[in-house]
């Protein structure tokens, strides 16, 4: 049961105070809420108030608001600390791990480590997500930012929001692109035939931007650069699959043993190495830029390529080099 505060925007003026905590934690319902707050399990300003008290610029709300103890179970994960300050952390998160409590998975997390790291993370937004402002699939590395406090939160997600965040990835695709960059810029919705997968669309779903930019071309595969506009789930798994140089390595994307059939036979052995070698998507976000919510300066950070990553490139040196 996190003890949690925050302090009330110009923005959530006005607005009732019941409406406004169902902003902050829709995973809640109103009815839930009203029932905290007529507990007094929420304050403004030290004070017990009704649910349609109408906060006002400045308000302090302290919120203690139960949620389920193995979402917010500390533990003892190693975690990779790029940087850290009294706003923000930035955390080089390895692969196989997921970034918050969901879908089955409670406790071996990103959130359970961060927690056992620091008691300082914002719980602005959903109460399973503290420090969260973005995301990484459970098998992409690189680089996040956690926000320590509510401030810092809002203020990087504004950033998101504005598409001001700059992030930089490596990726490793089937085939080398007929040219040397690109723009692939349509929508991405979830599948109809596979609702934890996603798929492109022309006119439906939420818009997505996707750069690239080949940085080395091997046999039968090229490394490229990619740069996101937008921050869809998926979104570079998909939109390389969707021009037909799908991620190597993604298991749902098309990227693993199938795609050994574009090998000439006297490859197609070193090619099933590499993939049993890999075991995942070649994906890894290992450049980080925004402006800092202190200072109010651009900042970057930089991850290298985790092991199995550059274990891969040293393969495609011995075995597919041009």
């Amino acid at each position: 049961m996190p003890n949690i505060s925050f302090t009330v925007d110009e923005s959530n003026a006005g607005i009732r105070l019941d409406k406004f905590l169902s902003r902050r934690f829709p995973e809640k319902t109103r009815s839930y809420i009203t029932k905290h707050i007529q507990a007094g399990h929420i304050s403004v300003n030290g004070l017990s108030v009704k649910p349609g008290y109408a906060v006002h610029a400045g308000d302090r709300v302290a919120v203690d608001i139960p949620v389920k103890e193995t979402q917010l179970k500390a533990a003892p994960i190693p975690l990779d600390i790029v940087h850290e300050d009294e706003s923000i952390l930035v955390v080089n998160k390895p692969p196989g791990l997921t970034v918050h409590p969901g879908n089955g998975t409670e406790n071996d997390t990103l959130v359970n480590g961060l927690l056992h790291y620091t008691d300082k993370l914002a719980f602005y937004g959903q109460s399973n997500r503290p420090g969260i402002v973005h995301r990484l699939d459970k098998n992409t590395s690189g680089l996040l930012v956690i926000a320590r406090n509510d401030e810092a939160h809002r203020f990087l997600q504004k950033q998101f929001d504005t598409r001001q965040i700059k992030r930089v990835y490596s990726t490793l695709v089937w085939g080398i692109p007929g040219e040397s960059s690109g723009t692939i810029h349509n929508f991405i919705n979830r599948s109809r035939k596979d609702p934890t997968k996603m798929r492109t669309t022309r006119d439906k779903g939420k818009e997505a931007v996707t750069h690239w930019r080949l940085i080395k071309e091997y046999l039968y595969f090229a490394l490229l650069e990619v740069r996101l506009d937008t921050g869809r789930t998926h979104q570079i798994r998909v939109h390389m699959a969707s021009i037909h140089h799908p991620v190597v390595g993604d298991p749902e994307y098309n990227g693993r043993e199938k795609q050994l059939m574009r090998l000439p036979d006297n490859l197609r052995k070193r090619g099933a190495h590499l993939l049993k070698q890999l075991n995942r998507q070649f994906l890894h976000a290992g450049q980080l830029s925004f402006i800092h919510p202190l200072d109010k300066k651009e900042v970057t950070f930089n991850a290298p390529l985790p092991t199995d990553l550059a274990t891969t490139c040293q393969h495609l040196k011995d075995w597919f080099l041009l």
